[in-house]
């Protein structure tokens, strides 16, 4: 595996694949790999014949007061974990090289209606520093490929309208969330729970999952959200959201809409968790939530 930090050189390997008319899927992650990254690798590397990954602990997507300083870094197990699934090339830039002007002076941006909603409403900025970073990965690699969870669902449709909206010719994957026995969907930032504490995040995907089954049997939008909101609080978590809407482009859902995704971000404890639930919705006549 070739492990480059150079962006020139990143390029100059990039152009030889695709030169040689192979195709170069991107895996874009911050490291501290786990499952559900190598679930991404596996999936990349199904689809093309060369398979790039990228761990960068992106500044610009971490708010005053986040965890930039503190995210964990474990690119040597990283490293070791992305030979053993056969990834061809590891990019590992500097923030330096990336950023040459530093995070104020960096050119932006920003994709108008899905960047300020949900979790962007609670970490202004967070979606402009993803796509910013995204987009000039697209330009240095030029990937036939790119592959995100859907574990952000939200993140996953704000790249691929910005993918659509600058003609970028990348073909975005969504790939399936990753989870634990109990559920809970995996995340870098699970490491900050406590034992007491990852017994209670469970809680998040147990409620998704009876919401999904409440809007199946035709129940009202605003109850399902109220009711879901109300059952983290309940578990011990600090609710953020909890919020249905349509899957195409996370709009309210009006009444004849059907395919639908259920959307949730609490705090528990130093972690933040997020997750959310694909609803294929009956219409019919409505009923209350119990």
């Amino acid at each position: 595996m070739l492990v480059i930090e150079d962006i020139a050189a990143l390029r100059a390997q990039a152009k030889a694949w695709h030169g040689d008319g192979q195709r170069v899927a991107l895996v874009p992650t911050m490291g501290n790999l786990h499952a559900g990254h190598l679930s991404l690798v596996r999936a990349a590397r199904a689809q093309a014949e060369r398979t790039l990954v990228s761990v960068f602990v992106n500044p610009l997507q971490f708010g005053a007061g986040e965890d930039l300083g503190s995210y964990p870094r474990t690119l040597e197990q990283d490293r070791a974990l992305l030979e053993a699934e056969g990834v061809d090339l590891l990019f590992v830039p500097a923030a330096g090289a990336l950023y040459p002007r530093g995070s104020e002076g960096q050119t932006r941006v920003e994709v108008p209606g899905l960047s300020d909603i949900l979790c962007g409403a609670s970490r202004p900025g967070h979606f402009v520093g993803v796509a910013t970073v995204v987009c000039k990965l697209f330009n240095m690699v030029q990937p036939d490929l790119a592959m995100f969870g859907e574990k952000d669902f939200q993140q996953l449709l704000m790249i691929g309208r910005m993918t659509e909206d600058l003609n970028l010719p990348v073909g975005i994957v969504g790939v399936a969330t990753v989870r634990e026995p109990d559920g809970l969907a995996l995340s870098s930032r699970n490491g900050y729970l406590t034992t007491a504490e990852r017994g209670l995040a469970p809680a998040l995907y147990r409620s998704l999952a009876r919401a999904g089954e409440s809007l199946q049997d035709g129940a009202e939008v605003a109850e399902v959200e109220l009711s879901g909101f109300a059952a983290l609080a309940a578990a011990g978590l600090k609710p953020e959201y909890f919020s249905v809407r349509r899957a195409a482009d996370l709009g309210a859902p009006g009444k004849r809409d059907t395919d639908l995704v259920v959307l949730a971000a609490a705090d528990l404890g130093r972690a933040r968790l997020i997750d959310n639930l694909r609803v294929s919705r009956r219409v019919g006549r409505p009923r209350q939530v119990d």
